[in-house]
């Protein structure tokens, strides 16, 4: 009899330590909205309320970030580069990282105090040096929603702080945040969980990541955390487990630790029921065009991103098909243009996936020696007439 007490003891051990897989009707419990994306094909695994109008508090800030990372690559806008802050930004209140009215700091410091400490001040010295003063930069914000097709969207400052018209939805917050994702040198900033700004100065600051998850989740490296009485406590999480990057979008919890929780549950359930298989890589010879006057005879194209396809672990295995859309193109093109789409489907014939494609190199027009050196070749070789 105690041997069998025992082996039943035994068993409940076991299995009481097994991992949890939430059924998707147990998750986001407490939150007003959220959902579940796979960020490569944009696909929706779980979704709550998705477009309820809700304040976002300082997840606001992800949409000014993508505004500086644009700046940083066209060249407007440099890491080492000192930024001068205004009484404005030095008189911004809630989560900062202390500027004082005049002090110079850079804009790698600044990216680091938004992103990691959600610093109000740090957002709006940023805002008055890319738009010139506060207001612009949140005009571009709001056209910036409307490039990105957000019809739920609406920003009134770039820190998140609660005030009337500020808003926007758990659906509208993902596109966001996918659209700073396609900005990779971001996660550099967002997975780092402790820091010192104003490194070798009397006035060195300790940065610590308002992103719990960064240090407690495998996998996690990003995004953006938010609290203000009206939002709750929100948050955009992405991680990253084999190959597969999800994003994780949770609003109007009512407490911290709750909030954390039922993200990591969120992601869990992604995780544990589904994965991705890349079809394309990211700058794969996708195969190659003839583009007439060109300064090349064989152009190849490739794909802007990784073409991959989302399924559930249970499911079986599936052969897709991919096929080319050009646009119609004019010279000059520039590696990253781009000049058409490769989409994916399966054997029925459904929309897999999509992605831009471009040109392996700089495409220019062909001078008139070399069209001129062509027409006498052909001519030469009997091929005109």
């Amino acid at each position: 009899m105690k041997k069998v007490l025992c082996v039943i003891l035994l068993l409940l051990v076991l299995f009481s330590t097994v991992p949890k897989v939430n059924a998707a009707g147990d998750l986001l419990e407490n939150a007003k909205a959220g959902l579940l994306m796979d960020v490569g094909s944009g696909t929706i695994i779980y979704e709550k309320n998705i477009n309820e109008k809700l304040a976002v508090a300082s997840m606001t800030k992800m949409m000014g970030m993508i505004l500086v990372m644009e700046a940083l690559e066209d060249g407007s806008l440099r890491l080492d580069e000192k930024v001068k802050a205004s009484k404005n930004a030095a008189g911004m209140g809630g989560s900062q990282i202390w500027l004082e009215e005049g002090e110079e700091i850079s804009v790698l410091d600044l990216i680091k105090g938004i992103m990691m400490a959600s610093a109000n001040d740090g957002i709006v010295c940023m805002a008055e040096r890319i738009g010139g003063s506060e207001k612009n930069f949140v005009d571009m914000m709001n056209k910036k929603a409307k490039e990105l097709g957000l019809k739920n969207t609406h920003f009134v400052n770039p820190t998140g702080l609660d005030e009337d018209n500020h808003y926007s939805t758990a659906y509208d917050m993902a596109v966001i945040a996918r659209e700073l994702l396609s900005h990779e040198e971001i996660l550099k900033y967002t997975s780092i969980y402790e820091d010192y700004l104003r490194k070798g100065t009397s006035r060195e600051f300790w940065l610590v990541n308002t992103n719990k998850l960064i240090a407690s989740y495998k996998g996690a490296d990003g995004l953006k955390t938010g609290m203000t009485d009206n939002a709750g406590y929100c948050m955009a999480v992405t991680a990253k487990r084999n190959g597969m990057r999800l994003l994780a979008i949770v609003l109007g919890e009512k407490e911290g630790k709750v909030r954390n929780k039922e993200t990591a549950e969120l992601l869990d359930y992604g995780f544990n029921l589904y994965e991705v298989t890349t079809i394309k890589k990211k700058g794969e010879v996708l195969g190659s065009i003839k583009i007439d006057k060109a300064n090349q005879k064989e152009i190849e194209i490739i794909a802007n991103d990784d073409v991959t396809i989302l399924k559930k672990k249970s499911d079986k295995k599936q052969e897709y098909k991919s096929s080319v859309e050009l646009n119609s193109l004019k010279l000059p093109i520039n590696k990253g243009d781009a000049i058409g789409k490769l989409i994916v489907r399966d054997q029925v014939g459904n929309k897999i996936d999509e992605v831009t494609i471009t040109v392996n190199s700089d495409i220019k027009k062909d001078n008139f020696v070399n069209i001129l050196m062509k027409i006498i070749k052909s001519m030469i070789q009997g091929e005109l007439f």
